[in-house]
C-alpha cells in the first residue's frame, strides 16, 4: 500500500504513456502527491481541489486552482491535457468533462474505491464506490490499455478498487500503436 504522500503505483506504472513534457490535470488533487511527483518528472501540471489549505503543500510547483468542481462550474472550460489523473475520487457527473479534457493522444488514469469496499471501511456510500465495470463504461470511446477491478489486500484491511489506463487515440492510425504496460520502479 502507498502512503498519503507517495504517488500511486498505478500512476507511476503508466506515466510513460504521457507525452514527454506534456500537460497533466490532477483532479481533486488534495495535498498534491501526484502534482509534486509529476512535476518532478518534467510535466506541466495543473492541480484542482476545493481545499486551498491542502494545495498550499505544492504551491509554486504547478498551476493550482481552488474550485468546487461538484457544486460550481468546471474551472477549465475548453482546456485539453495530455493526461487526466483521478485518484481516490469519484463524482460521476464529471466523467464526460474529464473525457472531453483529454487532448488527442491523451491518457486517462483513474483509480478509486469500488463496490465491496463498504464491507471494509470508508468510503462506504454507493455514491463513492464504482460499480462493476463502471470505468470501462465511462471510457467507452477510449483505447483501454489496462483495467483492474478487485480486492487489494493490505495491512489496514485492504480495499476494493477499480483502475483504468486509457488513451484518446489519434484518428485511424495506419499501424496500431503499441502501449507498453510499464512497471513500477522496484516492482
Amino acid at each position: 500500500m502507498h502512503g498519503p504522500s507517495t504517488p500511486s503505483p498505478w500512476v507511476q506504472r503508466f506515466v510513460h504513456l504521457i507525452r514527454p513534457g506534456g500537460s497533466v490535470l490532477d483532479v481533486a488533487c488534495g495535498s498534491g502527491r501526484h502534482v509534486q511527483w509529476l512535476a518532478e518528472q518534467g510535466f506541466a501540471v495543473t492541480g484542482v481541489d476545493r481545499d486551498a489549505g491542502a494545495l498550499a503543500a505544492v504551491e509554486g510547483q504547478a498551476e493550482l486552482l481552488v474550485a468546487d468542481i461538484e457544486g460550481g462550474p468546471w474551472p477549465l472550460p475548453g482546456r485539453r491535457f495530455d493526461c487526466v489523473v483521478v485518484t481516490n475520487y469519484l463524482w460521476r457527473p464529471l466523467f464526460p468533462q474529464w473525457m472531453s479534457s483529454l487532448a488527442a493522444g491523451g491518457v486517462y488514469l483513474h483509480e478509486t474505491f469500488a463496490d465491496g469496499h463498504q464491507h471494509i471501511g470508508r468510503p462506504s456510500r454507493p455514491d463513492f464506490l464504482l460499480q462493476r465495470g463502471e470505468l470501462l463504461q465511462a471510457c467507452a470511446g477510449l483505447r483501454i490499455v489496462a483495467f483492474e477491478d478487485g480486492y487489494e489486500p493490505g495491512a489496514d484491511g485492504g480495499r476494493h478498487v477499480q483502475r483504468i489506463a486509457a488513451v484518446n487515440e489519434l484518428k485511424s492510425p495506419a499501424v496500431p500503436p503499441r502501449y507498453p504496460l510499464g512497471t513500477v520502479a522496484g516492482g
